[in-house]
C-alpha cells in the first residue's frame, strides 16, 4: 500500500493506487489522510489529484471529477512517479485531458520504475497549451478519442501542425478511433472481421422496439441479436446483447443515455464452449500480447474470466505469451500490418479474439487501455518477461523518436 507524504514533489499516482486497489486494500483511509491534509495545504495540487484517483476507484465518480477539475484548476503540469530513484535518461511530455481512467493514454503504467521521466500536462478547450511547453525531449498527445475530446483533439491537431520537435500519436490520427470509424474503416479487409457499428439516437432504439424502424436496415450487415452499448461507454458498462427487439424497452429504462452504438453479435466462442479475449498493443507497429483471457460468457474482462483461480486458465495464457511471435502474431500479420496503415498511430492497442475460420475479430481499438504488470507475481510469473519485452519497445521507440540509441 504506498503511503502519502506531505507536499512530496510527485504525485502516488493512479499506478500505485490502482495496484493497491487490485491488491483489494482499502483506499478509504488514505483518502481520508489526504482530505485532512488538505484542510491544512489547501493548495497541494498533488494531494488533490490523487484524491480525485481514489474517488474514481472508490465508484464516487462525479465527485472525482469535481476534485480533479479543482487540482487542474491549482496547477496544469504533474510530474509522475516513474523514474524516481534513478537517473532521468529522457523527459517525456504528455498531453492530456480531464477525464475518468479511459480518457488518456496511461503511460505511467508503461514507464514505472524506467529512467523515463513522466510529466502530464492538462489541456482544455478553455485552458488551453501554454505559449512555451514545460522541457522535454518528446512530446506525446496521451488523449483518447471520444465526444468529449474531439473539440480539444481537433485543436491539437492545429497545433501539430507547425510543432517543429519530437511528436509521438498525433492528434487527427487519434480522431479515427470512435467504434464506428474503426468499424468503418476495416470493413471487408483481408483477415479481419469487425462488425458494422452504427450510431443510433434514443428514438431510433425506440423505434426499433416498436418496430417501426430495422435494425437489419440501419446495420446492413446483420439483424438480432445485436450487442448495444452507450456512446462513450467502458471496461462493458452498458454493454449487453439483445436478442430480440422486444429486450430494447428494459435495456432503455437501464440506461437514460441519448445515443448507442449498435452492431450484430459474433459467436466467437472455441470448440471447447470457451471465449478468448486478446489485448494486444501495436508499438510502432509490432503487436505485443498483454494478456488473453478465456470465459465461458462472450463479454470478458480479466477480472472477472476467472483467470486467479485456473491454472489451467494461466498455463493456457503463459503457453500463449511463450508462443505469441510464431503463432498468433505470425497468423495475423497481415491484419496488424492492414491497421498500423489504416490508421498510424505510434501506440495503440486493441481488444480482439480469433473468428472460427481463422479471422482477427476486432471488438475495439483505442489508445487509452490500461497495459499492466500488476498481477501478482506467484500466480502469474510468466508475465513479467512478456510485459517487459513490451515496456522496453516503448522506452525504444521514445528513444527514436527522440533521436537517441538505447543505453540498455
Amino acid at each position: 500500500m504506498p503511503v502519502f507524504i506531505p507536499d512530496a514533489p510527485h504525485q502516488i499516482g493512479l499506478a500505485a493506487l490502482l495496484q493497491a486497489a487490485y491488491f483489494d486494500n482499502d483506499l478509504k483511509p488514505l483518502g481520508t489522510e489526504l482530505i485532512a491534509h488538505l484542510d491544512a495545504s489547501p493548495d497541494d495540487a498533488n494531494a488533490m489529484m490523487d484524491l480525485s484517483i481514489i474517488l474514481q476507484l472508490l465508484g464516487n465518480d462525479a465527485s472525482a471529477m469535481v476534485t480533479q477539475g479543482e487540482a487542474i484548476r491549482m496547477r496544469q503540469l504533474y510530474h509522475l512517479p516513474t523514474a524516481r530513484g534513478r537517473d532521468v535518461g529522457l523527459r517525456l511530455l504528455a498531453i492530456v485531458s480531464a477525464g475518468d481512467f479511459m480518457t488518456n493514454t496511461p503511460l505511467e503504467f508503461m514507464l514505472g520504475g524506467s529512467d523515463i521521466a513522466l510529466d502530464v500536462l492538462y489541456v482544455s478547450p478553455d485552458r488551453p497549451l501554454p505559449p512555451t511547453l514545460p522541457a522535454h525531449d518528446v512530446l506525446f498527445i496521451a488523449v483518447g478519442e471520444s465526444d468529449d475530446t474531439h473539440q480539444l483533439l481537433r485543436s491539437l491537431a492545429e497545433f501539430a501542425k507547425s510543432w517543429q520537435g519530437p511528436l509521438l500519436n498525433r492528434p487527427e490520427k487519434s480522431l479515427q478511433l470512435s467504434r464506428d470509424g474503426v468499424a468503418a474503416a476495416l470493413q471487408s479487409q483481408p483477415g479481419i472481421r469487425i462488425p458494422n457499428t452504427v450510431r443510433v439516437e434514443r428514438e431510433s432504439m425506440e423505434l426499433i422496439a416498436a418496430g417501426r424502424k430495422s435494425a437489419a436496415a440501419l446495420l446492413g450487415d446483420g439483424d438480432f441479436p445485436l450487442i448495444v452499448r452507450p456512446v462513450g461507454s467502458h471496461a462493458g458498462n452498458g454493454l449487453q446483447k439483445l436478442s430480440t427487439a422486444a429486450e430494447i424497452p428494459a435495456y432503455l429504462l437501464q440506461h437514460a443515455d441519448d445515443a448507442f452504438f449498435i452492431s450484430r453479435f459474433i459467436d466467437y466462442s472455441n470448440a471447447d464452449g470457451q471465449y478468448r479475449k486478446y489485448r494486444i498493443a501495436l508499438i510502432d507497429g509490432r503487436p505485443f500480447l498483454c494478456h488473453m483471457a478465456i470465459s465461458d460468457h462472450w463479454m470478458i474482462h480479466y477480472v472477472n474470466a476467472g483467470m486467479y483461480d485456473s491454472a489451467e486458465k494461466r498455463a493456457e495464457e503463459e503457453a500463449a505469451m511463450a508462443g505469441f511471435d510464431k503463432g498468433f502474431a505470425a497468423r495475423h500479420r497481415a491484419a496488424f500490418e492492414l491497421i498500423q496503415q489504416r490508421f498510424g498511430l505510434d501506440y495503440i492497442a486493441l481488444d480482439c479474439g480469433e473468428t472460427e475460420d481463422g479471422e482477427l475479430l476486432i471488438f475495439e481499438i483505442d489508445t487509452s487501455m490500461i497495459v499492466h504488470a500488476i498481477d501478482p507475481i506467484d500466480l502469474f510469473p510468466y508475465k513479467q518477461p512478456h510485459m517487459r519485452k513490451l515496456f522496453d519497445a516503448f522506452r525504444e521507440l521514445l528513444l527514436r523518436a527522440a533521436g537517441r540509441k538505447s543505453a540498455a
